[in-house]
């Protein structure tokens, strides 16, 4: 059987296989943003205890791999309650995730120059309307560049839960070559769909960064 044959006989079969990546990815960029915000307000609160916890997690989950982490929380989870293989690895990517993005908001978060919180505090705000109406909306787009660069690694990062059994492109991958005996060919198929999943991605963040530039040149216009 040649490539082109492997690739085209295949291609039904990496439908679901490419839906699935795309569904454990999304749910691990949101589980990932909560926390990441989650982490970032303690990371640049006032409170020693608070910066104490966002550290230690932050340096514990980007000081150990993610297939450990993914194993850990899979087997883990499943002795008190079986959350299955989809919800078990979209977790696992959030939490992994979470730590890398709650860095991107806390830089984002502080690079807004302070005399705008000071000068909205001297208006009546108090922290918590200051943050919401002043700092974050100038954060988030300050975050979204990096932001995109870590929803790309995400994307790739999702192939690691094929370990545990759920079916997305690298598992799909993994069995074609196993009934075909055809590995480097199986391998370079998968890692085409992952290749053109990642321009997709890059192509609706560069979208929005340009979006968000236009919008923001337009509030200094007027």
């Amino acid at each position: 059987m040649s490539f082109w044959e492997l690739f085209t006989e295949t291609l039904p079969g990496y439908y679901d296989a490419i839906f699935a990546t795309i569904q454990i990815t999304l749910l691990g960029i949101v589980i990932g943003v909560i926390i990441g915000l989650i982490f970032a307000f303690m990371k640049v609160s006032k409170y020693k205890i608070l910066i104490f916890i966002a550290d230690l997690y932050i340096n514990i989950i980007r000081g150990t791999p993610l297939v450990v982490q993914i194993f850990v929380l899979y087997f883990g989870l499943v002795q008190f309650i079986d959350l299955g293989r989809f919800l078990s690895g979209g977790i696992a990517l959030g939490v992994h995730n979470g730590a890398y993005i709650a860095e991107i908001f806390r830089g984002s978060i502080q690079s807004v120059d302070r005399g705008q919180s000071e000068a909205a505090r001297s208006l009546g705000m108090n922290y918590t309307l200051s943050m919401r109406r002043i700092v974050l909306p100038q954060a988030l787009r300050r975050a979204i560049p990096p932001l995109g660069n870590q929803f790309i690694i995400a994307l790739k990062d999702s192939s690691l839960v094929a370990f545990i059994g759920f079916q997305e492109l690298f598992n799909r991958a993994q069995r074609i070559q196993s009934s075909t005996g055809m590995a480097m060919e199986s391998y370079v198929i998968v890692g085409i769909y992952y290749l053109v999943l990642v321009l997709i991605l890059t192509f609706i963040v560069n979208r929005v960064e340009r979006y968000l530039a236009r919008s923001e040149r337009g509030v200094k216009h007027e």
